[in-house]
């Protein structure tokens, strides 16, 4: 079980057995608004939203039922309220970008993932897309969200929350029984309607329990997406953590093929620049030095027969070394590892995935380069400054990780655990000099 399912799983018995949110006084409580205001400022990271992004996102939402039974009526989108439809997010998730259906056909699997139409609502002649481009991204802190989009949006009208019809981009998949490869690609507006949202921690129960909602669609879907990860890894994939649980299997191995399906058809049906994600590899000497401080870890032995692709020594060394050992092997890869960068043309691909082409497409409610993607794919119209969005996007989502780890650090340093803040959130309490006044 990784660290995020152990989380996911000791919030949920926490809140089962009554545990309530993390208290700190307020004293605390300034010293941690301090550092956040601190960091905003380091990062330039925007929190308060324009007065004018407000206003125009309460404008372009204020009937949003009206718009959504229209738009059924109109029949422009394609209606799947029928399909069984589900999202799998972690425990304190507060947007939900992408939502699930699965069929077994006789000869062939169809796999629908459904994303949030952020564009529907968010386009570049709006106040809310330079917004979104100045943000970059949704930075996540323990306890403090700083959404790209305004909250009207991002937790509400664009989530794909359950028992709520909403607008939806799809990607419908039909996969070949044997191989998984895809046999079409289909990629639309649609409506949709979830029926549940999941945690991962409530998703692996599903999988166990023969008798809950949505068993044999959760066991299904499992099915696929293993084989799936188990095909990445046959043909050079890294995989960094083995140990990874069933549901988050689901969703990573379910995003990595439509995000890879959409950028396969602006690459290779379309020919039209996107945000494409590029990976790029270490060098021979970088690799071999990463390999070398492996194979000396005690207890820790490469497989002779992997030592020519770096990539598959790593997986294979990581399924059966002492588990005392995988978070240094994970750190001598990390080191050497280049940072991915988002770019306007796929040259060089992913070299982690091994993908000769990929990018991001199922999180539009916060990350840029997926709204940038839909906005291409929507509209077949390529932003004339998306080499300038592309280099944006990568330094604003740096900015980002370096703003959290170092919030963690600051928590770690007032007596707080960042996981336990993230998991129950936080909760102000008087002091005791104020109270007994």
């Amino acid at each position: 079980m990784s660290d995020d399912d152990a989380a996911d799983a000791q919030a949920e018995a926490g809140t089962a057995a009554g545990q309530g949110p993390v208290e700190i006084s307020e004293e605390l409580a300034r010293h941690l608004e301090n550092k956040r205001e601190e960091l905003f400022e380091k990062f330039e990271i925007r929190d308060a939203f324009p007065e004018e992004v407000m206003e125009e996102a309460a404008a372009r939402t204020a009937d949003i039922e009206a718009e959504i039974e229209a738009g059924i009526e109109e029949g422009e989108r394609e209606d799947l309220r029928h399909l069984t439809t589900w999202t799998t997010d972690p425990l304190d998730a507060q947007d939900f970008d992408d939502a699930l259906s699965i069929e077994e056909r006789e000869e062939e699997y169809v796999l629908w993932v459904h994303i949030a139409d952020v564009t529907n609502y968010v386009h570049p002649e709006s106040a809310m897309w330079a917004e979104a481009i100045e943000r970059g991204n949704t930075v996540y802190l323990p306890g403090y969200t700083i959404h790209m989009l305004p909250p009207v949006l991002a937790e509400s009208v664009c989530s794909l929350v359950p028992n709520e019809v909403r607008f939806a981009h799809t990607v419908e998949m039909h996969l070949d029984k044997e191989t998984l490869s895809y046999e079409s690609i289909d990629i639309y507006k649609s409506i949709i309607e979830s029926d549940e949202r999941l945690t991962y921690a409530q998703a692996e129960a599903r999988l166990d329990d023969p008798d809950a909602p949505l068993h044999e669609e959760n066991v299904l879907v499992y099915e696929v997406a293993n084989r799936m990860h188990e095909i990445r890894k046959e043909d050079g994939s890294l995989v960094l953590n083995p140990s990874r649980d069933r549901a988050h299997t689901i969703i990573e191995e379910c995003m990595l093929k439509a995000n890879k399906a959409v950028t396969h058809e602006l690459m290779w049906n379309r020919g039209v620049s996107a945000m494409y994600r590029v990976h790029p590899q270490p060098t021979p000497d970088e690799w071999s030095k990463a390999l070398m401080e492996i194979q000396d870890l005690d207890g820790v032995s490469i497989p002779g027969d992997t030592w020519e692709d770096p990539r598959k020594a790593v997986n294979a060394t990581l399924e059966t070394a002492p588990g005392r050992q995988l978070d240094k092997i994970q750190w001598a890869v990390m080191k050497v590892m280049p940072r991915a960068r988002y770019m306007d043309d796929p040259f060089g691909g992913h070299h982690a995935l091994n993908f000769e082409i990929y990018g991001h497409f199922t999180s539009p409610i916060r990350r840029l380069s997926d709204l940038i993607n839909h906005w291409i794919v929507y509209q077949n119209d390529v932003p004339v400054n998306l080499v300038t969005l592309c280099d944006r996007a990568s330094d604003k989502q740096k900015a980002a990780e370096q703003c959290e780890r170092e919030y963690k650090r600051f928590l770690q340093e007032v007596g707080l655990d960042p996981m336990a803040v993230n998991n129950r959130g936080l909760e102000v309490v008087e002091d005791e000099a104020e109270t007994d006044r």
